[in-house]
């Protein structure tokens, strides 16, 4: 056996071009360049639609906004290039601790963070506000692949089900309680990665069935039983979002203003003449309806170059997971996918009026610096997979070689 595993190691390093002593290339060579330039080119539209829209929103610091934002992005591209140069695969062993810390943050949320707009959804920090739901999505999807593959002998396809819906229930009922939007993008995750672990048709329709009917009991027979499910604020965005014009000046004034600003741009926008954004007719201009911004000021170019962006980033999520070199990675790679793609359709179908107004925020691009940090450490995660599942490739073909060659 070992008489022959030598002269097949020495054959494969012969036939790749190296000596059997020489290393692979370095981790930080194996990267995905299509999702990197699609990254810088949503963080450059960020800052410059901030820049645009809020020098006028704090009186003498019309940078305010513009030079925080920076800053998230500089933390959240350190802390991405940290998580791609290691291998994600080690984060198996903490999925406890991770779980326990995803808990954990929610909790002092709620006991301990401030209520903005009738929701409690960020802890007060000296420097900025922390708002854990929005990094406990990344945590999550960590979580959930972790404890699916923990065992040598895959679960059958019902346990998997039960299991994962079980770890994402707990954290998103709490969240929900906080925050709506929020709550939503944790089940989705829980929906991708049991797509990506290829869980029968069956096991979806049992969770569709039990969410129409918890849904059912909540929203229906819970309000005639004089049980308030919806908090006022949410029972007013719902009620704008089915009656956009029942009451423009009220519930229904963000929406209607946000479907103007994106009307009067057009195809190549009103340039300075976007008086929806500069005039703040446009409520929350700089978070959940940057993209109104974004088409009244450049139009259906502006918008369309945004949506590409998004679009390369889900199309290389796909690719990364694909070539993962584990299922653990497969199912981290599905489940950023399952966020990000949820979160860009919910956030730009609220701000034309086909889906309600939830909060969620635009990924890379809404002003926020948890929102910002999170999907940073979503696309160090992914990077990690293709950096690994490359390598995992080029020995795996360095091995192929030598058996060919000998």
């Amino acid at each position: 056996m070992s008489s022959l595993s030598t002269p097949i190691r020495e054959a494969g390093a012969e036939r790749t071009g190296r000596t059997r002593a020489e290393p692979l290339p370095h981790v930080a060579l194996r990267f995905d360049p299509v999702l990197l330039l699609a990254v810088a080119g949503l963080c450059a539209g960020s800052l410059i639609t901030i820049a645009y829209a809020t020098p006028d929103d704090v009186p003498g610091d019309p940078h305010y906004y513009l030079v925080r934002q920076a800053i998230f992005v500089g933390v959240g591209l350190l802390l991405a290039a940290g998580l791609w140069l290691v291998d994600y695969s080690r984060l198996r062993a903490w999925r406890y601790p991770l779980y326990a810390l995803l808990i954990a943050g929610i909790l002092a949320t709620q006991f301990l963070g401030t209520v903005t707009r009738g929701s409690r959804r960020a802890v007060e920090l000296p420097f900025f506000e922390v708002q854990f739901s929005e990094l406990g999505k990344v945590l999550l999807v960590v979580v959930l692949a972790a404890f699916l593959v923990e065992r040598s002998r895959p679960p059958g396809p019902w346990r998997a089900t039960l299991k994962v819906m079980v770890l994402t229930l707990v954290p998103a009922a709490m969240v929900i309680a906080q925050d709506l939007g929020s709550g939503t993008v944790y089940v989705v995750v829980g929906l991708g990665v049991l797509f990506v672990a290829a869980v029968p048709w069956r096991c979806f329709v049992a969770i569709f069935a039990l969410f129409a009917v918890a849904g059912l009991c909540a929203f229906v027979l819970a309000p005639r039983a004089g049980v308030e499910v919806l908090k006022p604020y949410q029972q007013d965005r719902l009620v704008a979002f089915l009656h956009p014009t029942a009451n423009p000046a009220k519930q229904g004034y963000q929406q209607n203003q946000s479907r103007i600003a994106i009307g009067s741009g057009q195809k190549t926008g009103r340039g300075d003449g976007a008086t929806q954004t500069r005039l703040n007719f446009l409520p929350e201009h700089h978070t959940d309806f940057i993209f109104a911004v974004v088409g009244e000021r450049w139009g259906f170019v502006g918008a369309a170059f945004v949506l590409a962006m998004y679009a390369l980033v889900i199309w290389r999520g796909l690719r990364i997971l694909v070539i993962a070199k584990n299922l653990f990675g497969a199912l981290v790679a599905g489940g950023i996918v399952a966020m990000l793609l949820f979160e860009v359709s919910v956030n730009t179908g609220m701000t034309i009026g086909i889906a309600p107004i939830t909060g969620i925020p635009l990924p890379l691009f809404s002003y926020g610096g948890s929102s910002v940090l999170s999907t940073f450490l979503a696309i160090g995660l992914l990077q990690s997979i293709h950096a690994q599942g490359r390598i995992a490739a080029t020995q795996k073909g360095a091995a192929l070689s030598g058996r060919t060659s000998l």
